[in-house]
């Protein structure tokens, strides 16, 4: 292991595994790796793995392993990181229409930094961006990447609704929200796909890992996506 790994205890019941001070891409593969070797070579008693940035959150039965034997048994995977075999990176396109009704806070966003709304757009969609982690609500990407022109304060007060499908960015970090929600990134553009939806296949548009690309579209493009993925299954019309 070249990078430093802490254990810290979360209550009686769970055990937080940091693998590294930053958050970085490299760092947030070997948690992804971590979280891989736990699938695949279980330890017993452990209920459940949520992954972040640069740590697992590790739910366990303390009937069954405890603390000691449990850390112990997590060091063990740590040394074989190297055997996990992650999967090629898949690339995801995000339709998004900037501006307007749908990024209220795109002139805010270029006032900030001197630029103009072109050029924002223009910025954003030029990136490529990494899932780190999906939470806050089911299917909310926190997406590494963001070019640091474009960093930006969240609100001071967070909107009490933000509409499905909004892009925001968040500090050094860009996003989408799946559902109506409150929140306090800047809105800069919305999106006609649906990231969450508990009765497709596989509920979850991105997953840790993933990488993603923002496509600006029309407002034509934007209704006629839309329609399209309500009818199957990947949009909600909002």
């Amino acid at each position: 292991m070249s990078a430093v790994v802490r254990f810290f205890p979360a209550g009686d019941r769970a055990l937080l595994v940091e693998l590294g001070d930053g958050i970085d891409p490299e760092t947030n593969r070997r948690v992804r790796a971590l979280l891989q070797l736990l699938d695949r070579i279980p330890v017993a008693g452990v209920r459940d793995v949520i992954p972040s940035y640069r740590s697992l959150l590790v739910d366990y039965d303390p009937a069954v392993v405890d603390r000691g034997e449990l850390e112990a048994r997590l060091r063990e995977r740590l040394g074989r990181l190297d055997q996990a075999s992650l999967p090629p990176p898949r690339m995801v396109e995000i339709p998004t229409l900037y501006g307007g009704d749908m990024g209220p806070d795109l002139e805010f966003v270029a006032r900030h930094h001197g630029l103009t709304p072109e050029e924002v757009v223009k910025l954003h969609a030029g990136g490529e961006y990494l899932v780190y982690l999906v939470g806050f609500s089911p299917g909310f990407p926190f997406l590494g990447g963001l070019p640091r022109e474009l960093a930006t304060p969240r609100l001071d007060n967070p909107r009490l609704r933000v509409p499905a499908g909004s892009v925001a960015i968040g500090g050094e970090q860009t996003g989408v929200y799946p559902f109506p929600t409150a929140g306090g990134w800047r809105l800069i553009g919305r999106t006609p796909l649906q990231l969450f939806d508990p009765g497709r296949s596989e509920p979850f548009l991105l997953a840790p890992g993933d990488l993603v690309r923002f496509v600006p579209i029309s407002r034509e493009e934007f209704h006629r996506l839309q329609q399209d993925a309500v009818s199957k299954g990947l949009g909600s019309g909002d």
